[in-house]
């Protein structure tokens, strides 16, 4: 495996993508009230963080909530915690924030926790999109589309929880 790496994103990028993303969330819920992001651990809850923070300045007026959702990868069944209960986002909009979307299950788990909760509607929202899609999950918002081939690895660096610089690599 190649040692190589090539600088996606670099942080001043990663900001203005982040908080390019965060207007298009809020133009295309201009009429809600109610607004839930649900960061995935541990980095989409990072970059979550970080779109509820932009939210909450750009648009003061709307309820934004933030719920971390813990997910268990390696298994065949849904395993999910949340650190707050799913009930308060009933009758709101939800948009499940993740780092990288790739073949679409750790969204598509992210969905199924919220599968009998009634909502306005869902969304999704991650950094970078592959393109690689196993499930029919796709990005509504996202910072950049990149087409890789499978043996590429897409790696996020967020400030936050690697405790380096903000940086987006392809290896």
């Amino acid at each position: 495996m190649s040692t190589k790496k090539t600088l996606i994103l670099n942080k001043e990028q990663i900001k203005q993508k982040s908080r390019r993303i965060a207007y298009q969330i809020l133009e295309d819920n201009f009429e809600e009230k109610a607004i839930v992001l649900v960061g995935i651990a541990d980095r989409g809850y990072v970059f979550a963080q970080r779109l509820y923070s932009i939210l909450l300045e750009i648009a003061p007026e709307k309820d934004i909530q933030l719920i971390k959702v813990t997910i268990e990868k390696n298994k065949r069944n849904l395993d999910a915690n949340t650190d707050t209960p799913i009930e308060v986002a009933k009758n709101s909009v939800v948009i499940i924030v993740d780092d990288v979307l790739n073949s679409g299950r750790t969204l598509a788990y992210a969905l199924g926790v919220f599968i009998n909760v009634p909502l306005k509607k869902m969304r999704t929202a991650v950094l970078i999109d592959r393109s690689h899609h196993i499930f029919p999950i796709f990005s509504d918002y996202y910072g950049t589309k990149l087409s890789t081939i499978l043996k590429e690895h897409v790696e996020v660096v967020l400030e936050e929880f690697d405790k380096e610089e903000d940086a987006a690599w392809l290896s």
